[in-house]
């Protein structure tokens, strides 16, 4: 019986991580989809967190991919906050509609649980992310380059590591400069 192994990112799973965002991404009209070069950037940059890489491999074939990067939050007083960006997330055609994107993702939620993250945003189909608890991310009073989209655009805050942590901050989220190109 195959089963899914879900795991951080390992240097070597580069190729197969492309290879699976090129699919999931594709769109005739580019050769590359810029998902495919963020995540390549990504890796080069401070924001980077290899622990919450995370990869779904089923039959040793890396078939889904959960990527959480750090951006910052940038409150109405004070100063700037560290939270994350869930994104891209991609499953390789072939191994759609089965659950591996809903595994993937919450694998790399709970493993920023378990790093005492508080707060992620994410720009996508709130009919997929409303299953991990993800809502307006307006609610929270957080603004960004995306807000304007309403509401895909949206956030989750994590349990917290104490029960003396009160709600995030509102404010604007800002991103490292490889996600312009998206």
């Amino acid at each position: 019986m195959t089963t899914l192994r879900l795991r951080p990112e390992d240097p070597a799973d580069a190729g197969p991580v492309r290879r699976v965002l090129a699919a999931a991404f594709a769109r005739p009209d580019v050769a590359t989809p810029p998902e495919v070069s963020l995540v390549d950037e990504l890796r080069d940059t401070t924001a980077w967190l290899p622990e919450l890489a995370m990869v779904a491999e089923y039959g040793g074939e890396v078939v889904g991919y959960a990527l959480l990067t750090r951006v910052r939050l940038r409150p109405e007083r004070g100063s700037d906050v560290p939270v994350l960006a869930l994104g891209p997330v991609a499953v390789a055609p072939h191994r759609q509609r089965v659950g591996h994107g809903t595994a993937v993702v919450q694998a790399a939620l709970d493993a920023s649980t378990e790093l005492g993250e508080r707060l992620v945003v994410v720009l996508g189909a709130p009919v997929f992310y409303r299953r991990f608890g993800f809502g307006p991310a307006s609610e929270l009073g957080l603004t960004g380059p995306w807000a304007g989209l309403g509401e895909p655009w949206q956030s989750l805050v994590l349990p917290p590591s104490t029960s003396e942590e009160g709600p995030p901050p509102r404010g604007e989220v800002l991103f490292p400069a490889p996600w312009s190109k998206v």
